[in-house]
């Protein structure tokens, strides 16, 4: 049974908080009426600005509006505005027939200038009732002072109204005071009672989001007692102050008055509870639907609440239970000292603000589209395809559009993909929008820290954890007065030392990232930056230089708080760690680094609107981008090449990590290739799919003229062009949305990753074994000369023997021989990620690509095995692998332990060595003594003879 018709029959009303014009006409909202009994929806200043600024939704209107003469961009809005609704309207009008009018509701709000105005709300809303022309319509007014005349007024002229903004229960009981007031007045005068309908909106989540905040503020000085109280009253006020506001409603609407009208047909004033997207992972995502149903009200939901509960909810009749325990949970408020009303009277204000301002982004997203007949951003991506290609891309976007696909992922319908676990993992989908919710709370902490005289922020994350704030980093370098970012994701002690060299310690901060909060190198280097943070500025202080980054209930959340860490900020459980760039893992990084954090989401945002359900795939960026690299795949062409301008290289990172960890598995996906330098047409395969990812204004001509000639020879292009490094946002929802996309293209669970766990599990028995014995295991040497010795497993050693190869440079030309057509060819480096090593690595890699003409990858490990590992273990059997580890001159310690950073880095290139060995990959591990830059130097003389 859909959970969603199930609250039709507890006597709720299901509504929508999403207008746009695609939304409508392409038949979603039809879909959504029929198949879950969505019985209104309502229309969102902020979507509408992101649909414009974002899709080609409004293009054609736009066009025609722009050579009106004396239209301004209020004027063009509202044109838009109100032929959105009418058609809403006109889609939802059989539910309004059929409910006697009860249902059936479009609604739209007056402007949030007149919030303060009474006559021109009043005039404003007369208007728009007219423009409207259709029974089953709202207007939008907010519940402010000036407000509630409005609304008595308006009703009183028979004009149906949405009265929005509300959160005191006090304040709720003016407004039906003045709905009950403008009946008796249309009464009066002879009018149709039973033709008006209203609701009353109380506003839910952000009540908890704000004395949530309230409460933490307190618990760092609160004791025993008191602490316990404020826990108990985290997550529980918003739900308590709308049970009671039902209380009031079923008092309010019985009795000789309302009974009076009721004979006359009037109908109740339901009460509609908005904002009910969870904004704090650590709660059930759709509490603020299973905990808020009863007869007579309406819950208007955004799509991706919707979609959960269609998905997972549970229904019961939940409003009603215990009315003495939530008026007990608000009298506990108050006793700890937590005004309740003073907490409704600035979220009043607040949402006020936050209305206006978004209606002038709204307006001046309406100007720029006017004045450039299209919105910003609006073409998703331009692909040069082969003639082949481009004829079976072109069929695939066909059928993923005749399936509804696009729709089926947005409602989290795991068939899409292999019918597993793939719905607990698409809260991704959501995020910019709680993201932006909590802006205050971030703001707050980066100025705590700012203020307490942190000149550097050092994170220390793996993967997911840490590519997205490197991007970040690498893109926005260091904004004056906030503290320099520096990402450590590594075991490597060279690498270690060197950021430790660069720190002042009683001045830096450490951000401890991990979504598991049980990841091994997160964990031992905060140990050991903790004992030195300790030796400087003693053990009672040290935690206030650490701030955390987990998942609720982690192990590294429970340590964090027993540590007595300066703050903890909470990932999303229902997000993968790859899919995590706009949630807290990538946010707080860039917040504390004084990025742009709100530009960053909001060009998020837009692409979340340009890749929504309504969007033919054809013009959707993401789903045109997946069905791209999913058909070419299955083309054989596999080998998705990033190309990226200066500015934004670091993307490129990031991306490897998204595709490969994502796609490559049970053989088949998409192997990223990111860094390789650009070559000419002959140096490529006919497996390959290039990702131009082009920042206007800060091209490079030799790069552009390199990817033009790549297409002139027929190489696949998609060509991407970012406006600005915010642009950052668009492209991490983008890719993201491409890559669950073609995870259902190639029919994977592209949200899963069950190769990378075997390289780790093999790395814990090695350190387990060195904490025990002192030593890790000694493997025979295959081949050695000088300052070089190769190692293999038997099945690869037996390869290279073959025909009596003893030496070491014919045994590295018989591994490179072994290259083929199709193949990659993927250096495995466990050494510091800094510029001569990258530099000297380069210079391989590119010597066999020139060579064998075969895509090559370099990843740092243990960093690519939280990223690219996985495809290199699950993907195609097509890689030819060449790891390359060595001693370290300097080791560093792990306090506590017996054994060492090196110690560990060695542990963990043997595990993934072994890991890769166990799935019958081509590999053979180099390792160098002595000098590191005269053993890679060797190397690629060595490379390049054998190459020869």
């Amino acid at each position: 049974m859909n959970p969603l018709l199930e609250l039709g029959r507890a006597g709720q009303s299901v509504w929508l908080d999403y207008i746009r014009r695609s939304f409508v006409a392409g038949g979603e909202l039809g879909r959504l009426v029929r198949e879950d009994g969505l019985g209104g929806v309502t229309s969102n200043p902020s979507i509408f600005e992101k649909a414009i600024a974002g899709s080609t939704d409004y293009r054609e209107a736009i066009d025609a509006l722009a050579g009106e003469p004396g239209l301004d961009a209020a004027g063009a809005y509202e044109r838009l505005a109100v032929e959105d609704v009418r058609l809403a309207a006109d889609v939802l009008l059989p539910v309004w027939t059929a409910s006697a009018g009860g249902d059936g509701y479009a609604s739209l709000e007056v402007s949030p200038r007149l919030a303060h105005d009474t006559a021109g709300t009043i005039a404003e809303a007369q208007r728009l009732w007219r423009e409207l022309d259709r029974p089953n319509v709202m207007v939008k007014v907010p519940a402010t002072r000036e407000g509630l005349p409005a609304i008595e007024r308006l009703i009183a002229e028979g004009v149906n109204v949405n009265v929005t903004l509300l959160f005191s229960v006090e304040v709720y009981a003016e407004v039906a005071e003045a709905f009950l007031r403008g009946l008796q007045w249309l009464a009066e005068r002879g009018g149709d009672v039973g033709r008006v309908a209203s609701v009353a909106s109380f506003f839910v989540s952000r009540i908890d989001t704000e004395v949530d905040n309230r409460i933490e503020a307190r618990l760092a000085s609160a004791g025993g007692e008191e602490r316990a109280a404020l826990d108990r009253l985290r997550g529980a006020v918003a739900i308590a102050n709308a049970r009671v506001a039902y209380q009031r409603f079923r008092e309010i609407f019985r009795g000789p008055r309302w009974e009076a009208l009721a004979t006359r047909g009037a109908r109740v004033q339901r009460l509609l509870w908005a904002s009910t997207s969870t904004k704090n992972p650590a709660y059930r995502d759709v509490r603020y639907v299973e905990e808020l149903i009863g007869p007579d009200t309406v819950n208007t939901m955004p799509p991706a609440t919707l979609a959960a509960f269609r998905e997972h909810g549970l229904v019961r009749s939940s409003l009603a239970e215990d009315p003495a325990a939530a008026a007990a949970t608000l009298a506990e408020l108050e006793r700890v000292g937590i005004s309740l009303a003073d907490v409704t009277t600035r979220l009043t204000e607040a949402g006020v603000k936050l209305f206006a301002e978004a209606f002038d982004k709204l307006l001046g997203a309406v100007e720029t589209a006017r004045a450039a007949h299209a919105g910003r951003g609006a073409r998703p991506h331009r692909a040069s395809l082969p003639p082949p290609l481009a004829g079976a891309v072109a069929r695939a976007l066909e059928v993923w559009q005749a399936g509804g696909n696009t729709a089926r992922l947005w409602a989290r319908d795991a068939s899409l993909w292999t019918g597993a676990d793939e719905a607990r993992w698409l809260g991704w989908l959501g995020i910019t929008d709680d993201q932006r919710a909590h802006l205050g709370r971030r703001r707050a902490a980066a100025e705590e820290i700012r203020e307490a005289g942190f000149t550097r922020c050092v994170l220390l994350g793996m993967g997911g954890s840490s590519l997205a704030p490197d991007v970040l980093r690498r893109t926005f370098g260091t904004v004056a007065g906030a503290p320099e970012l520096e990402v450590l994701d590594s075991t490597d002690p060279g690498q270690i030392r060197a950021v430790e060299s660069r720190l002042d310690l009683d001045r830096t901060l450490f951000v401890v990232s991990s979504k598991s909060g049980t990841t091994v190198e997160p964990n031992l280097l905060m140990e050991y930056f903790l004992a030195r943070v300790s030796s400087v500025v003693g053990e009672t202080q040290a935690p206030q230089h650490f701030v955390v980054i987990t998942d609720p209930g982690s192990a590294l959340e429970h340590e964090a708080m027993r540590r007595g860490f300066r703050r903890l900020f909470h990932g999303v459980p229902a997000i993968g760690g790859r899919y995590s760039a706009l949630s807290d893992f990538g946010m707080v990084p860039a917040a504390i680094a004084g990025f742009d954090v709100p530009c960053l989401l909001d060009r998020a945002e837009e692409m979340v609107h340009a890749c929504a359900s309504c969007v033919p795939a054809a013009d959707n960026p993401g789903a045109a981008l997946g069905v791209i690299l999913g058909e070419l795949a299955k083309a054989g062409r596999d080998k998705v090449t990033v190309v990226a301008s200066p500015g934004i290289a670091g993307l490129g990172g990031w991306l490897e990590q998204l595709l490969a960890e994502s796609t490559g598995k049970h053989g088949k996906g998409l192997v990223p290739v990111d860094g390789e330098p650009l070559g000419a047409p002959e140096a490529y395969g006919d497996d390959r799919v290039f990702a131009y990812l082009r920042l206007a204004g800060g091209a490079d001509a030799a790069q552009d003229a390199a990817v033009a000639r790549l297409e002139q020879a027929g190489q696949p292009v998609v060509r991407i062009e970012l406006n600005d490094p915010h642009d950052l946002g668009r492209e991490f929802f983008r890719w993201e949305f491409a890559t669950a996309v073609a995870g259902a293209i190639l029919g994977i669970n592209p949200f899963d990753q069950p190769d990378v766990e075997s390289a780790k599990e093999a790395a814990r028995r090695l350190t387990a074994e060195y904490e025990s014995s002192g030593a890790l295991p000694a493997p025979e040497p295959l081949a050695a000369d000088g300052d070089l010795t190769l190692y293999a497993d038997g099945r690869n050693a037996a390869a290279l023997r073959r025909g009596g190869r003893k030496r070491l440079a014919t045994m590295l030309a018989a591994h490179l021989a072994r290259l083929r057509r199709g193949d990659y060819f993927a250096l495995l480096a466990y050494v510091a990620m800094d510029d001569a090593n990258r530099a000297a690595l380069e210079a391989i890699r590119v010597r066999v690509r020139d060579a064998r003409g075969v895509a090559t990858c370099l990843g740092f490990g243990p960093r690519f095995q939280h990223s690219t590992g996985q495809a290199y273990k699950g993907g195609p059997n097509s890689g030819v692998f060449l790891q390359v580890t060595h001693e370290h001159a300097a080791d560093v310690p792990v306090p506590g332990k017996r054994l060492s950073f090196g110690v560990v880095e060695a542990a963990q290139a043997q595990g993934d060595l072994d890991a890769l060995a166990e799935r019958g990959r081509r590999l053979l591990r180099v390792h160098v003594r002595g000098d590191l830059a005269a053993g890679l130097a060797r190397l690629e003389r060595l490379v390049h003879a054998a190459l020869e």
